[in-house]
């Protein structure tokens, strides 16, 4: 299903939460919202989920306008950080919720049910746990229930707010990849909210970048990376050394550090490198190696030069084991993202 945001806006008394969003998802396509506590990113989800009305602005479901149709009309599924599973009903009963709870012709009958809810379950891959209580699941299991009963209405478009803020890191990248097998698995046009960059990078087909109820910029998450639109883009997704300096005839400049600019106007400005666009080697100026980190396949290096400015590269595991703490080395970068101040 495509849905259309057409110029949104909505305030809480006097707060924008969010300004004048527009934004189209294609059908089958799972995007995240990503931006900073306080950027819209769940007041976006809320008026898309019809949980909040917009106060200005239109919400299209395959161009039929749902702007002030209720959630229930609006058939999406939304899945909490916190799960809000029913604690007296088996796994069976809450996958199956929203299916029992339908009246006359539209509920389905008993024997439908049941073998949707046994294919959902096997799906997240719970099929032998039907008969359990909530109380008697991890909170990796739990989630996958709630993402059960979500599906099981058959939705239009799938909302996860948060879904693995609760759980900690190992289930989290682990349940990461089951919500894109599953999804991928159904085709439901997914959205999600989440505050993790790692996560919505590593998962989303796409990432909208939200700041201050606006949306800075839309892209697959190598796009936002390599080609950022704007100083906080480039800032706010994945890691970067910012330096400030200026602009000088195309080329930035900051203390030993200069790199072309090509297009920035003459003055103050700021740059971003990837750590990984550091390169020690032969060439370029000179630092201080002050410490070594080696995680996995890379290596982090902190450096300092003789002016004080501190960066940071990422280099192989075998690079950083050839480096010493307090020797030197001549620094390069392979690019830079250049903005005015």
């Amino acid at each position: 299903m495509t849905i259309s945001i057409r110029s949104v806006e909505k305030s809480f008394s006097r707060f924008p939460a969010l300004n004048d969003v527009s934004l189209d998802i294609a059908p089958g396509e799972l995007l995240a919202l990503l931006g900073p506590s306080g950027s819209g990113k769940t007041t976006l989800l809320r008026t898309i989920a019809g949980l909040d009305y917009p106060d200005a602005g239109q919400i299209l479901f395959d161009g039929e306008d749902v702007t002030r149709a209720s959630a229930a009309g609006r058939r999406v599924g939304f899945v909490f950080q916190q799960y809000a599973l029913f604690r007296h009903m088996t796994v069976a009963r809450n996958v199956a919720f929203g299916l029992d709870v339908r009246k006359g012709k539209d509920k389905p009958p008993r024997a439908r049910i049941n073998a949707r809810v046994e294919e959902l379950l096997n799906l997240v891959e719970l099929g032998g746990l039907a008969n359990r209580y909530p109380s008697q699941l991890s909170g990796g299991q739990r989630q996958r229930v709630a993402l059960a009963r979500a599906l099981a209405v058959s939705p239009r478009v799938l909302l996860l707010d948060e879904p693995f803020g609760a759980l900690d890191a190992t289930v989290r990248k682990s349940l990461r990849k089951e919500l894109r097998r599953i999804h991928d698995a159904t085709g439901v046009t997914t959205i999600l909210v989440t505050h993790d960059q790692e996560e919505a990078l590593g998962l989303a087909d796409r990432v909208a970048i939200l700041n201050h109820g606006r949306i800075e910029q839309v892209g697959a998450p190598a796009e936002l990376q390599d080609h950022p639109v704007n100083a906080f883009v480039c800032g706010f997704v994945g890691e970067a050394n910012r330096l400030e300096g200026v602009v000088t005839a195309g080329r930035f400049v900051a203390g030993l550090f200069e790199t072309p600019a090509p297009g920035v106007a003459d003055g103050a400005a700021v740059a971003f490198v990837r750590p990984y666009d550091l390169l020690l080697g032969d060439q370029g100026f000179a630092a201080g190696v002050t410490r070594i980190g080696i995680e996995g396949a890379v290596a982090h290096v902190d450096l300092v030069t003789a002016d004080g400015l501190r960066l940071e590269a990422q280099v192989s595991r075998e690079q950083g084991r050839a480096l010493v703490v307090g020797a030197g080395v001549s620094v390069s970068a392979r690019m830079a993202h250049v903005f005015p101040a």
